[in-house]
């Protein structure tokens, strides 16, 4: 997999961190809320957020929301028991002094007070040439108040300040509730970024001191003590325990380290003590990567995205035209300015796109934080949303389906005078002093046996043949089938190379003495994720670089539709065009190296990595775990997140296509009709309707 190389600063991962959230939530205010955002900043500070103050200010938004909202009620209940139509309806009479001045002053107050973010909004909206929700709001009160005011001055008609009053209020509390929501959308990555320690512990010149956590540079050494958080990313220089990596990666079991092992900042020690030698600081940790590519993620658009934005600019023409419309034909038909005023503004009340703003936001904002809490980092939001129209899946093997770590699949002595165990230790005295993947496996073999390794000497590598070097005076030499070809070494007949991937001969003092064979394993989650894959109708096939023994062996076992076999790195692209030119919908897994170009060219590219790699450049979407499990789970996930956005959708503008007509007043005369208040809250209503269903989407993910 690809790393995002960036230069090296000193920067907080924390604040750092948290600056990036704080313009993930500045970011997804300004799509959702439009208007109302910039006129809460002009009204509280005067200055719009940044940096570190971005957060709080939000928090201050929502505050100052509130306030409005209350206020506004309060007054808003003598503005109703003041009002001669609702006094008529009820049936009671007050005979209060100057009642329709009191109203009249008190409806001022809620109008340029409660009122104030809409008709800033309205202004901004105006000036960016670009009419929205804050339009049809600003028109509808200001329309409602300069009428009733003119009412109260002589104007021959009936004031309608109590919907006036009404209609804010519940405006109000619309916004207060969907700002909240909204906020909230960011709470797991505010999670994450609180996982970072402020401190850490610093070992120099053989003491321990405490540091800040921004003072670490690359190539420190620091102590995690039993129970701390891990300050930087880096790795294991002495010690052995169990991080949890929970937070950060998904994985809910704890990892055990050891030397040599990556660590990850964030993650949480148990109860071993660690000396970690600092890789990743500021800019380059892990943490750092997952938020700028959620931030990326919550600022790119996909195609739902822009239907909805094409969605909420259509209806805001049509709630235009259809509320002056409405006046139009009402005047014409013979019914009274006010009546006919009354109308015009209930239909611009009922059909604001405010629900139809936040439908899909909020979805991708909460999909992009919950998915990179579990592990799914989505870099390409419309490959996510399309994840919902694979109909093949292509899996790499190596690493994806299997572990990518060889175990030995047999022990095989030529003759009596040498048994397994014995051969077994002989080849681990050689193999101790490497790290290649058939050493590691042999070395896990004799430790799982309780077979003491002994001492070797003269260790020499063979270049693509093998390795050799001196045990208890012995000459021993553990290679591959091409050093045996190569020097005519005569072995008995066997069955050594058949279904399996590598075989090791081992000779003792010049003299073949038996082989070994090794079988990259199958993860234990594959047979599952097969499984649900092909109860959601998607083929899934395997592709390796292996023999096709080897294929079909893991393909079989895997209960998969089929398997592509001897693929060289560079045919794999090719073997996603061909699938691609029958008609499938491609999704193509793999660890975002030699698979680069296929996981460009399939329709949605999966790179599956762990630790710090996170920054496929090719890929869609990254799987911070290598386990098949979570790539069902992700495209189940991007289907659920499908849904929302459509349900979403739907209700934000379906819900239109009754009331709007109502509020025009075409079942006037069957004495059916929707009040300006009674459309304010449908609207409002629809709003909180949307946010909850966001909000239900945070289930879905297995």
């Amino acid at each position: 997999m690809k790393h995002s190389h960036e230069h090296h600063e000193h920067h907080s991962p924390h604040g750092q961190a948290k600056q990036e959230v704080n313009k993930v939530e500045e970011r997804l205010q300004e799509k959702t809320l439009h208007g109302h955002e910039h006129a809460m900043h002009q009204d509280t500070t005067g200055h719009p957020p940044h940096g570190e103050h971005g957060h709080d200010h939000h928090r201050m938004m929502i505050e100052d929301f509130k306030k409005r909202f209350w206020v506004s009620l309060v007054l808003a209940i003598p503005v109703v028991i003041l009002s001669p139509m609702v006094q008529h309806i009820l049936g009671f009479s007050l005979d209060v002094p100057y009642a329709m001045y009191i109203a009249f002053i008190l409806s001022s107050i809620i109008y340029f007070y409660g009122g104030w973010p809409f008709l800033t909004g309205l202004i901004e909206e105006v000036k960016k040439g670009s009419p929205g929700m804050m339009t049809l709001i600003g028109v509808a009160i200001t329309v409602a108040y300069l009428y009733s005011s003119a009412v109260v001055f002589g104007l021959k008609g009936m004031d309608f300040f109590w919907e006036l009053a009404t209609l804010i209020v519940i405006m109000l509390l619309g916004h207060w509730i969907e700002m909240r929501s909204v906020l909230g959308a960011s709470k797991a990555l505010e999670l994450l970024v609180s996982m970072m320690p402020a401190e850490a512990m610093l070992i120099r010149n053989g003491e321990t001191i405490k540091v800040r956590i921004e003072d670490l540079q690359k190539g420190d050494l620091i102590l995690v003590k039993p129970g701390e958080k891990v300050p930087a990313d880096g790795a294991v220089e002495d010690g052995e325990s169990h991080l949890n990596e929970s937070m950060l990666t998904g994985e809910s079991k704890p990892v055990k380290k050891t030397r040599g092992d990556k660590v990850i900042g964030g993650s949480i020690n148990g109860n071993g003590a660690l000396r970690v030698l600092v890789e990743h600081t500021g800019k380059e940790s892990y943490l750092n990567k997952v938020i700028n590519l959620v931030q990326e993620a919550q600022k790119t658009k996909s195609e739902t995205q822009r239907l909805a934005d094409r969605a909420a600019k259509w209806l805001t023409y049509i709630a235009l035209i259809a509320g002056f419309g409405t006046l139009a034909v009402w005047l014409i038909l013979g019914q009274d300015f006010a009546f006919a005023l009354e109308r015009m503004v209930t239909v611009m009340v009922i059909s604001c796109p405010h629900a139809l703003g936040l439908a899909v936001p909020l979805v991708v904002a909460i999909s992009t934080a919950v998915s990179a809490n579990n592990g799914l980092l989505i870099r390409n939001r419309t490959a996510f949303e399309n994840s919902r129209k694979i109909t093949t899946i292509i899996f790499d093997k190596t690493g994806t389906l299997t572990q990518g770590s060889h175990e030995i699949a047999s022990v095989v002595t030529f003759d009596n005078t040498i048994d397994q165990r014995e051969m077994l230790r002989l080849a681990a005295g050689v193999e101790q002093n490497s790290e290649h993947f058939i050493s590691q496996g042999i070395l896990r073999k004799v430790k799982a046996e309780g077979i003491t390794v002994p001492p070797s000497q003269s260790f020499n590598y063979l270049p693509g043949k093998g390795l050799e070097g001196i045990v208890e005076g012995r000459d021993v030499k553990v290679v591959g089938p091409n050093y045996i070809q190569e020097f005519n070494i005569q072995v008995p007949k066997s069955e050594a190379e058949e279904g399996v991937e590598t075989v090791v001969y081992v000779l003792v003092d010049k003299q073949p003495v038996g082989y070994i064979t090794m079988r990259d394993q199958i993860r234990p989650e594959s047979a599952g994720a097969i499984q649900v894959l092909k109860e959601n109708g998607i083929k899934n096939l395997l592709l390796t670089g292996d023999n096709e023994r080897v294929a079909r062996s893991v393909s079989d076992k895997l209960k998969m539709e089929g398997y592509l076999a001897n693929v060289l790195p560079h045919q794999k692209q090719d073997k996603v065009k061909e699938l691609q030119a029958k008609g499938e919908f491609v999704a193509m897994t793999g660890d975002g190296v030699n698979d680069a170009p296929a996981l460009a060219q399939a329709d949605v590219g999966i790179a599956v990595g762990s630790g710090t790699d996170v920054a496929a450049e090719t890929a869609d979407i990254i799987l911070v775990n290598s386990n098949p499990q979570d790539i069902a789970s992700l495209i189940l996930f991007g289907k659920a997140t499908y849904r929302k956005m459509i349900q979403n959708l739907i209700w934000a503008t379906g819900y239109n296509v009754i009331a709007l007509p109502l509020a025009a007043g075409v079942l006037y005369n069957q004495g059916i009709m929707i009040s300006p208040a009674v459309g304010a809250a449908l609207m409002s209503l629809s709003t909180v309707i949307v946010a909850i269903n966001a909000q239900l989407l945070r289930r879905e993910i297995k």
